[in-house]
C-alpha cells in the first residue's frame, strides 16, 4: 500500500476553527490520561494487522522496460498533536518502534510523523531521526492556527524551524520528491511545510468538524474530495499508487481521511488486508475507490441524480452549502446504517 493515514490519538494542544474532527481538542486530568491509555493499549495490535508489506507499483514511473517501479509507502502518525509529552512517550515513539521492526525484514517503509511543528526542539529531533523517521509533516503553517495569523509570522515561524531542522542534518523535501514517494533522498530525513492555505486543495476546507460549525469550507459541488489525495480514490487497489485509508486510535478503518460515517472494518478485529479483500467488488466502495461517490448507491436504487440532489445541507446560518461529501453521509445515513442496523446484505 502507498500510505496508511494511522492518527494514534485524540489530544491537540490548539483547538483551530477549520480542524476537520472536533474531538482534536485539549483534553485535562483523567480524561487526558484515559485516551493516551487507550492508545497505548492498541498501538502493539493495531501494527501486528498491518499489511504485510509496505511496497506498491507506481504506475506513473515507468522503468527503462516501462514496467512499473516498486516503490516504499508510508504510514503517516498523526494526532491531534503526537508531539505533546504524554502523547509522545506512550504511543508515537512506541508505535514507531513496533512499526520500524515489523517492516525491518519487509522491505522497509517510510515512518511519516505529522505535527504542527510548535513543539519541536533538537532533542525531541533527535528522537525521532534515532526511531527512523523518514519525514517531517508540519502542517500548521497558516492563518487558522494561533500566532500565524500574518504572513510575516508565518514566515518567523519556517525560519525558525527550518534552522532547528537543518542543524540536526534533516534536510527540505522537494514536492517533485514527495510526488513521486522519495521521501528520503540520498537516505537523509526530511521535512515538508504545509497547511490550509487558499491556493493548496486542503485550503478549501473539508465539509468536518469545526469547519462545517464554522461555515469555513469553500468546496463547492465541483470540488470532489474523493478524487483527490487524501480522499478515497485508490484505496481498494493496496498494490498500486495513490492506495490509502484512514484509522483511528480505536482501530476503525476509513476509506478517507475525511472519513465516511460508517468504518469499513475494524484493526482491532482483523488484518487490513482482509478487510479491503472483503469489498473488493462492492458497488458502493468500488465507486469511492474510483473517485466517483456520486455513484455508490446506484445498485440501492440512488441515480447520480439522486445523489447529487442530497449534496446539499443548511448551515447554522441558514445558507445552503452543497458537496458530494454530503451526498455521501446521506446515503449512508439513510441506506447503509439502517441496512446494517436490520442485519440484511449491504
Amino acid at each position: 500500500m502507498e500510505s496508511i493515514y494511522f492518527v494514534l490519538s485524540w489530544p491537540c494542544h490548539r483547538q483551530c476553527p477549520h480542524c476537520y474532527d472536533d474531538r482534536f481538542h485539549p483534553y485535562q486530568g483523567e480524561e487526558m490520561k484515559s485516551l493516551v491509555a487507550e492508545s497505548a493499549r492498541n498501538i502493539e495490535r493495531l501494527v501486528a494487522n498491518l499489511p504485510q508489506h509496505m511496497r506498491y507499483f507506481d504506475l506513473h514511473d515507468p522503468d527503462e522496460q516501462g514496467r512499473p517501479r516498486e516503490k516504499v509507502g508510508r504510514i503517516i502518525l498523526a494526532g491531534g498533536e503526537v508531539l505533546l509529552p504524554a502523547v509522545r512517550e506512550q504511543v508515537l515513539y512506541p508505535a514507531m518502534e513496533a512499526i520500524h521492526r515489523k517492516y525491518a525484514t519487509e522491505g522497509g517503509v517510510h515512518i511519516v510523523v505529522q505535527t504542527t511543528g510548535d513543539l519541536l526542539t533538537w532533542s525531541l529531533i533527535d528522537a525521532l531521526v534515532a526511531r527512523h523517521v523518514s519525514c517531517l509533516l508540519i502542517s500548521g503553517v497558516d492563518s487558522f492556527h494561533k500566532g500565524l495569523e500574518t504572513k510575516a509570522a508565518q514566515l518567523g515561524f519556517v525560519t525558525r524551524l527550518t534552522m532547528l531542522l537543518e542543524t540536526r542534518g534533516v534536510r527540505k523535501l522537494a514536492l517533485e520528491d514527495a510526488r513521486r514517494g522519495h521521501l528520503t533522498p540520498q537516505g537523509r530525513p526530511t521535512y515538508l511545510f504545509f497547511g490550509a492555505q487558499p491556493d493548496l486543495w486542503i485550503g478549501k476546507l473539508w465539509p468536518r468538524g469545526r469547519a462545517m460549525v464554522n461555515e469555513l469550507s469553500t468546496a463547492r459541488l465541483c470540488d470532489n474530495f474523493c478524487n483527490q489525495l487524501s480522499g478515497g480514490v485508490g484505496f481498494l487497489q493496496p498494490n498500486f499508487q495513490g492506495s490509502e485509508v484512514s484509522i483511528e486510535p480505536n482501530g476503525n478503518v476509513y476509506p478517507c481521511c475525511l472519513k465516511t460515517r460508517l468504518a469499513i472494518g475494524n484493526l482491532l478485529e482483523e488484518p487490513l488486508d482482509a478487510i479491503l479483500d472483503r469489498l473488493q467488488g462492492d458497488p458502493v466502495y468500488e465507486a469511492i475507490s474510483m473517485g466517483h461517490p456520486e455513484r455508490m448507491g446506484i445498485r440501492h436504487g440512488w441515480s447520480v441524480e439522486t445523489f447529487v440532489e442530497k449534496s446539499q445541507m443548511r448551515l447554522p446560518s441558514g445558507a445552503t452549502y452543497r458537496n458530494f461529501c454530503i451526498g455521501c453521509d446521506r446515503f449512508h445515513e439513510e441506506v447503509l446504517i439502517p441496512l446494517r442496523r436490520s442485519g440484511r446484505p449491504e
